[in-house]
């Protein structure tokens, strides 16, 4: 085998140009392809061959991005094979790597989210405003971009409800809680003092602009240095936070998706993997039959 591997290393150098990085890594993906194949011919190897050896790769714990990587250098090894040294068809168009497990959201536990929300202070028109708006994306679960967006007519604070704009324009109604009915009415009385005569935006800036994505994201990230929280803390948290939490209390599933505007439900059962690991680790914890003897 190292006259096509040296062949190959050559292309890499020469009509791809590639640094000596990428042709290590490409040949210590080609030495492993080697080592599976224990000896036999590569260019005898079937997708049959190739799929046993991404198991093994898989037994073994590479991730299915890392498995993706080298099938993606032996696919390349394989391409330059068939055009310049006469092989037959490559062994690994059409192997894919394992799929990838479901990406969990992060969330914050009740005590963090209720600690945050609580730690913000009072005697501050702009704090009164962060708080609205932290608020309101934990009482209903609003994207970034939904509480951005929000104008004044979509309010509806005596009927605890807010109209809100998602992705594709489509709109929805979701409920509003009572501490952040309690932190929006601060906030609207403060208001007139910064925003312009035309804003309609529920939360404008120092200038009296709208508030952008950005900014929202910065003022949140502002508050955790200040107020000493360690966990990470993004607007999406809290939307993540507030559909979890209402996950393991109420088990609706329907209604979370209603909430947090879901086209599909499969978007919404992620959040069934976090209320499964919330139970799993009480049940670990409590059941006195969960425990192992030592």
């Amino acid at each position: 085998m190292d006259q096509p591997f040296a062949h190959f290393d050559r292309y890499l150098a020469g009509e791809r140009q590639a640094s000596e990085h990428t042709r290590r890594a490409y040949g210590e993906d080609l030495a492993r392809l080697a080592t599976l194949a224990g000896g036999r011919d590569l260019a005898t190897l079937t997708p049959t061959d190739i799929r046993g050896f991404v198991r093994r790769m898989a037994t073994k714990g590479l991730s299915p991005s890392s498995i993706g990587r080298i099938l993606s250098a032996w696919r390349a090894f394989y391409k330059i094979m068939k055009r310049d040294l006469g092989w037959g068809a490559s062994p690994v168009g059409g192997v894919k790597p394992p799929k990838r497990p479901p990406r969990l959201p992060a969330a914050m536990t009740v005590d963090g989210a209720e600690g945050l929300l609580n730690a913000l202070p009072d005697d501050e028109d702009l704090a009164c405003r962060d708080k609205a708006i932290f608020e309101l994306a934990y009482s209903s679960g609003l994207r970034v971009s939904e509480l951005a967006s929000l104008r004044l007519p979509e309010l509806d604070l005596e009927h605890a409800l807010a109209r809100v704009t998602g992705k594709g324009g489509k709109t929805r109604v979701v409920p509003v809680g009572a501490a952040a009915i309690e932190a929006l009415r601060r906030w609207l009385l403060l208001r007139p003092q910064y925003a312009r005569d035309a804003s309609v935006t529920v939360f404008v800036g120092r200038g009296g602009k709208p508030l952008t994505t950005r900014a929202i994201h910065a003022r949140l990230a502002q508050w955790r240095l200040r107020l000493g929280i360690a966990e990470p803390l993004y607007p999406h948290k809290l939307r993540h936070s507030c559909a979890t939490h209402l996950l393991q209390s109420s088990h609706d599933l329907r209604a979370v998706q209603e909430l947090l505007g879901h086209a599909h439900l499969a978007t919404t059962q992620v959040y069934t993997h976090l209320d499964y690991q919330a139970l799993a680790k009480a049940y670990d914890e409590f059941h006195p039959r969960a425990k192992r003897k030592e």
